[in-house]
């Protein structure tokens, strides 16, 4: 059985990054609530996106002060959000004291390899050079781990339980 982690984790990165994939895998491992980040966005942003048109900070600011109460409301979930600026990852860490991040670091021609093949999300492929525009990169700020987006899925998950002291699955050899 697992034992849990102290803290919230926000795994991010830009669209396309796996952020999704990895966190709810991991929360369900773990046993914790799982807070998908798009759930957040209003209407509007979502249209907004599937048109490809890019969030601003003020389009943003309802979603992340959605996701902010979330965490408020569950102290050691583990959610997704691409917490693309430092701003936006100190909102987050305002609102979820020892809240760590998991930072899926991707090439733009993978991300947008990915994308490419998503056929039922709202987010339109062509944003991708906003989000890279926009990207913030965590490395060195306090609580966060990089993780190379391109290793098997298993492999993340041995990192992120690794670093979490979580009991963690056996890798792909």
């Amino acid at each position: 059985m697992t034992h849990p982690a102290p803290d919230a984790l926000v795994f991010m990165g830009v669209a396309g990054s796996g952020k999704s994939t990895l966190g709810e895998a991991l929360a369900r491992r773990a046993g914790r609530v799982w807070l998908e980040g798009d759930d957040f966005h209003g209407e509007a942003n979502r249209r907004k996106m599937a048109q490809g048109q890019p969030l601003d900070d003020d389009d943003r600011a309802a979603w992340l002060a959605a996701l902010c109460e979330q965490l408020r409301q569950h102290p050691a979930g583990f959610a997704a959000c691409s917490a693309l600026k430092r701003a936006y990852r100190d909102q987050l860490r305002a609102a979820a004291p020892g809240l760590r991040f998991a930072f899926l670091d991707v090439e733009k021609t993978e991300a947008a390899r990915r994308l490419s093949t998503r056929a039922t999300h709202f987010f339109n492929a062509s944003l991708i050079d906003s989000q890279f525009a926009t990207l913030e990169s965590p490395v060195g700020e306090p609580g966060v781990l990089r993780l190379d987006a391109t290793l098997p899925l298993n492999q993340l998950e041995v990192q992120v339980c690794d670093w979490l002291r979580l009991p963690s699955p056996v890798a792909a050899r």
